[in-house]
């Protein structure tokens, strides 16, 4: 293999430390907040998740990019994230049915990586002092400029982020004469949550971040999806009436992630923004209403508060974080009403949180039922 020499490359971060590496070989200068995914595999996914958007990734597996890349394996139609950190970048890569290696996926989006960095030091730092902003800089910098752009870049808390990642005008996924009929509102929407509800017999229609209940009303649904996406929920306004007049109705209505958040939020339950988030493959959650426990994937840097939500009376938590206690799902009493902070379109290997989409469709018959 050829040698070749890569210019060195820094991440700065908001509180002033430097870790340093090398440049894959895209030159340029990127901002965002720098948080860290645990998961051994499906790195194309995460760079392409919209919930990621506005973020740069430290991946902790040592090796990024060894199996290339698919066109079929995107979460979005171009990369979400700001950057990527990682120890050794692939520049070869092995898998029959690759599309190509991931360096010149990267150079197609001019997406900015630095590698040769300690990444098992810099996971260990942000999680002793948090997710913070931080800047990849992989050309001739200038420190103390690079720190005062920096400390201009807004803080994840209160940044409102579904409009960079939403879709601008409705489309439609799935079959026109399936079962089902579901309006999704696209506040940072997978491409494997649209996929996963086709193949259950549902014909999607996917709305704008900020389409009203009547909007959305207006495709005849049988059931609401509100979509994962990035950045704080508190600031989504609309969603959040929007959610309320679903619920007003009582009509069928299923929350991820973001959704999740926006669910709380409609009903007067406060969310905050984690010291660190959860972001990973393997993250153990157990269901109270089963007994039983799942392996997730997960990526959320803000959570619904607990002792709010264990206040409300209208609300039950149905799943919680088995290593840290927040929740990660709920239901209405009185509504037909759930929702998840994890990702169960994502199937990281187990396919134990699969069965929250066959939920969804049974809560729409029962809609259908009681009226």
């Amino acid at each position: 293999m050829k040698y070749t020499n890569r210019n060195k490359a820094i991440l700065l971060l908001a509180d002033g430390t430097i870790f340093y590496g090398k440049s894959i070989g895209i030159e340029g200068t990127v901002f965002g907040e720098v948080c860290f995914n645990t998961g051994m595999t499906g790195y194309q996914e995460i760079f392409t998740d919209p919930s990621y958007f506005g973020q740069i990734m430290v991946a902790s597996n040592a090796h990024i990019g060894n199996y290339g890349t698919n066109e079929e394996e995107v979460e979005a139609d171009k990369i979400m994230i700001s950057g990527l950190v990682c120890k050794n970048f692939s520049f070869n890569h092995s898998r029959v049915n690759s599309t190509e290696g991931l360096k010149q996926y990267f150079e197609e989006q001019n997406l900015v990586a630095i590698s040769d960095v300690d990444t098992r030091a810099l996971v260990s730092y942000i999680r002793e002092n948090g997710a913070m902003n931080a800047a990849i800089c992989t050309e001739e910098c200038d420190i103390e400029a690079l720190k005062t752009r920096l400390a201009a870049v807004p803080d994840m808390k209160g940044l409102e982020l579904s409009s960079k990642v939403s879709t601008t005008e409705p489309y439609f996924v799935g079959n026109p004469e399936a079962k089902y009929k579901i309006s999704a509102l696209d506040l940072g929407i997978k491409k494997n949550i649209l996929r996963n509800m086709a193949k259950r017999d549902c014909y999607i229609k996917v709305f704008p971040y900020d389409a009203t209940y009547d909007e959305l009303k207006g495709f005849n649904p049988d059931g609401y999806f509100l979509s994962n996406g990035p950045g704080d929920p508190d600031p989504l306004l609309v969603a959040q009436e929007t959610a309320r007049q679903i619920l007003d109705k009582n009509e069928p209505v299923f929350g991820i992630c973001l959704g999740h958040q926006v669910l709380a939020l409609a009903n007067g339950i406060p969310t905050y923004k984690m010291f660190n988030g959860h972001r990973g493959i393997n993250h153990p959650v157990k269901n109270l209403l089963t007994g039983e426990g799942e392996i997730t994937s997960q990526n959320h840097g803000f959570a619904v508060n607990r002792e709010a939500l264990e206040k409300h009376p209208d609300f039950e938590i149905t799943h919680v974080h088995v290593n840290d206690g927040t929740v990660a799902g709920m239901r209405m009493k009185n509504k037909n009403c759930f929702s998840v902070q994890y990702h169960p379109e994502a199937s990281p290997g187990p396919h134990d949180a699969s069965y929250l989409f066959d939920q969804f469709i049974t809560n729409i018959e029962k809609g259908k039922h009681s009226n």
